[in-house]
């Protein structure tokens, strides 16, 4: 039995019946779509490499700590793996309704919690498949997850055979259970002991640590302290969703960056902030010194974590200026704004509260998590995952696009996931049905934003080219002599 982490265990905690604490993507492909059968074996032939994915939740009978994975005796991939077909005409935006749909409805916590689907009837010869995973499996930046390890980077996939047959381990009594929970809130001094005489060998490491430490947790606290703006995005959200997404060149992300400064997630913040900017000013909302924050996840994956399931994220709270009217400027200000961000210590902050959580009884720790959701803290969810830059396949047929999907806090009204692939760079708009019947503003406005950073870069290179070119000239002395 694995125990969830407290950064797991929060996700569960919370998931409501309006906020699902689901993730996933939907992705398209090339090609004549591969029939159930063959699909429903090639999954079945690499779930060896994400053995979680044949774990349910196992809850101590009594409140000894958190929820436990242990094997699903009663798996059967059938149940996981759906297969559908859009209603004509069979277009992008069936397929978004179709995911809204799918990305709706609460995944059941008495069986592994994982949901993929096959979608044919895609028009221009393609198909889809939709993948939805709970936060508490998976935290998108792990490396493995049932659909990366479906993909080839050939066109011709590889057998990968597991060593043994897969024979589920015994279900736990609700006895051993509360033994294992026991055991575990036993262990918890022994650990602390441990940091203790470590503390106690290297006492000035130990020192600066502490020291660190503490001031990334004030900074986490400042912000407590001073709340994100209310605004139209922070309201009481239903069960039901809308799904949209926009494609992006991440060439053209590259070469704001260059002309402009920055990097490609500064860039990403300031097109997501200007597309916002519109968004509410359509509301009739004033953004006049309004800016709002995101909730920026980051990875706390250790090097020799790379390809382990569960969560190993901390989250920053990163500016959106929506008052800065000129795209460039407002690049300006968002690359100020993440450049003093990455030299604090809020990161590290927020790294230590996740940790201490882990020490923390169940009650406490959902009390913990529910503040971290907080609209105190942020605004919406955005997050930016870098992809792989070469083609995938499965089964044969190409991988043309990958749209993110993150997830709905409680009173969150949007999330925007971000993630590059091959070239490109997707954004995935997830929001509420009744509170975002205006989604699509939102992506327009991505794409107009685009544009117009495109421009300033257009104007940006051809001003430095005349400049080189009069450098030049004055340097092989043909500038026009003075009188």
């Amino acid at each position: 039995m694995d125990r969830l982490t407290a950064i797991d265990a929060s996700f569960l905690t919370n998931e409501s019946g309006t906020s699902h604490m689901h993730i996933g993507g939907v992705t398209i492909f090339e090609g004549p779509p591969p029939s159930y059968e063959d699909l429903l074996d090639h999954i079945e032939s690499r779930l060896h490499l994400v053995p979680r994915y044949r774990q349910k939740l196992a809850v101590p009978p009594v409140e000894t700590g958190r929820p436990f994975w242990v094997d699903d005796p009663q798996f059967n991939i059938g149940y996981h793996v759906r297969h559908s077909a859009l209603p004509a005409p069979g277009d992008e935006a069936v397929l978004r309704r179709m995911a809204a749909r799918v990305f709706s409805q609460q995944l059941d916590r008495t069986k592994p919690l994982w949901e993929f689907w096959l979608v044919e009837g895609l028009r221009k010869r393609r198909f889809a498949l939709i993948s939805k995973t709970h936060h508490a499996l998976v935290d998108g930046v792990s490396g493995v997850d049932i659909a990366t390890v479906l993909f080839d980077v050939k066109p011709v996939p590889e057998a990968i055979k597991a060593e043994h047959e897969w024979i589920p381990n015994p279900s736990p009594s609700g006895a051993e259970l509360a033994a294992r929970g026991i055991g575990a809130v036993a262990r918890t001094p022994i650990g602390a002991a441990r940091r203790v005489a470590s503390a106690v060998g290297s006492p000035k490491a130990a020192m600066r640590s502490v020291q660190d430490a503490a001031e990334g947790v004030g900074e986490v606290a400042w912000e407590f302290a001073n709340p994100a703006p209310e605004l139209p995005l922070n309201t009481p959200i239903g069960p039901h969703r809308r799904y949209t997404w926009v494609r992006g060149d991440l060439g053209e992300y590259k070469r704001i960056k260059a002309e402009l400064g920055g990097t490609v997630n500064d860039v990403v913040l300031c097109v997501v902030a200007g597309a916002l900017r519109r968004w509410l000013r359509a509301r009739s909302v004033r953004t006049e010194g309004l800016e709002l924050r995101a909730l920026v996840p980051v990875s706390i994956r250790a090097t020799d974590q790379q390809g382990e399931l569960g969560n190993q994220i901390a989250a920053v709270r990163g500016p959106l200026p929506v008052y800065v009217e000129d795209p460039v400027a407002r690049l300006r200000t968002v690359r100020e704004a993440m450049d003093g961000i990455k030299s604090s210590k809020k990161a590290l902050g927020a790294e230590v509260i996740s940790r201490f959580n882990d020490f923390a009884p169940p009650t406490l720790l959902a009390q913990a998590s529910r503040i971290n959701f907080s609209t105190r803290l942020f605004n919406l969810i955005v997050t930016n995952v870098p992809g792989p830059q070469i083609p995938l396949y499965v089964l044969g047929r190409e991988l043309l696009d990958i749209f993110p999907v993150a997830f709905l806090p409680e009173n969150h009204a949007l999330a925007i996931a971000i993630m590059s692939y091959n070239g490109k760079i997707d954004f995935g708009l997830l929001g509420d049905y009744d509170a975002m019947d205006d989604i699509n503003l939102i992506a327009e406005g991505i794409e107009a934003e685009v544009k117009q950073l495109l421009e300033a870069a257009d104007e940006s290179e051809r001003r430095n080219r005349q400049r080189q070119k009069r450098r030049k000239g004055a340097g092989s002395g043909q500038a026009t002599p003075s009188a």
